[in-house]
């Protein structure tokens, strides 16, 4: 058995903090005196973070921030883990606590989606008159998401708007739940979908995460894994039973494994096995695997011949196809 020293802490808090760029400057001091690593932002809104330390360390920062009375009642959800989850410590003031960039913003504060915890979510989901909507980017959809829900094809959070706009005619009269990693993005988006007039609106309170560890639900009725955005890539979230939902880009096989095209000028996320990582010389097109600064190539110091020998290969498989 493996010993999970370590805590991962993801959360947040819209709150008002004046003076956004001095607050991130000291927290990144806390942050370090105490031993975390993590990202980090901070805006005038309030704080979006995911921290990684020993068990003692994330105890003493939660203790920190609810000593704070602005994040006196600051949910953490907390993961266990072996080691670090971050590389390095990060703390950073942002316009925005998640990009939307609305001309007119929102303020969750004062509008956002009924708060549904994981049970009422559940039964919602099973409902007729129910869609779900995915408040995430395609990415992180395609490794894991509720069973049903609908997939925005955007690769950015402010994409979704739009997106929504262009396809109304999937929502008006339904009941719209919508959910996210953590609830951020969620407070932000049900609340726009309210001022533009669709009345019925619900988000996963406490979003996936809280969702896979509820003792009443265990994350039935979500299919993979969720995409988190650090050191793991991806965590488990259905306790009853784990569906693999995620399809390797070349060959189209059940696949969870995220790994980054190799060329640094494209650097698009694909899910893809180890096999074909090598196979393909980690570039998701020809055009990338040929490209001068290939990281594969670079990582693997392979000869202008080796790798000629791969393309080789592809290019015979791809005729006896």
């Amino acid at each position: 058995m493996t010993n999970k020293n370590y805590r991962v802490l993801l959360y947040y808090q819209y709150v008002t903090i004046e003076d956004p760029e001095q607050f991130a400057s000291n927290h990144l001091e806390l942050c370090k005196t105490i031993g975390l690593k993590g990202r980090i932002l901070v805006a005038q809104e309030g704080i979006n973070g995911t921290v990684s330390g020993t068990v003692e360390q994330a105890q003493q920062y939660m203790n920190a921030m609810h000593a704070d009375a602005r994040f006196a009642d600051m949910p953490f959800k907390i993961d266990e883990s072996e080691g670090h989850a971050f590389k390095k410590m990060h703390c950073r003031p942002r316009p925005e606590l998640v990009t939307l960039r609305l001309e007119d913003d929102i303020n969750p504060k004062e509008l956002t989606g009924k708060y549904l915890e994981p049970k009422q979510f559940y039964e919602k989901m099973k409902q007729e008159n129910t869609v779900v909507i995915d408040a995430r980017n395609d990415y992180e959809y395609d490794l894991g998401h509720f069973r049903g829900a609908i997939r925005p094809d955007i690769r950015t959070f402010r994409e979704l708007p739009d997106w929504i706009r262009e396809n109304k005619d999937q929502l008006e009269g339904k009941e719209i739940l919508t959910y996210c990693t953590g609830g951020i993005r969620c407070e932000k988006f049900s609340g726009w979908l309210k001022k533009e007039g669709f009345e019925n609106v619900g988000q996963l309170h406490g979003g996936i995460a809280t969702y896979g560890k509820d003792p009443e639900v265990k994350g039935d009725l979500w299919d993979g894994q969720m995409y988190v955005f650090d050191e793991r890539i991806s965590v488990p979230i259905n306790q009853v039973e784990h569906v693999v939902v995620g399809k390797d880009h070349f060959t189209g096989q059940p696949c969870e494994r995220y790994v980054n095209c190799a060329n640094p000028a494209c650097n698009k996320q694909i899910l893809c096995s180890e096999e074909n990582e090598h196979k393909y010389l980690r570039g998701c097109s020809h055009e990338c695997r040929v490209h001068e600064r290939n990281r594969y190539v670079a990582e693997h110091e392979l000869t202008e011949e080796q790798v000629q020998e791969r393309l080789h290969a592809l290019q015979e498989q791809s005729v006896m196809k």
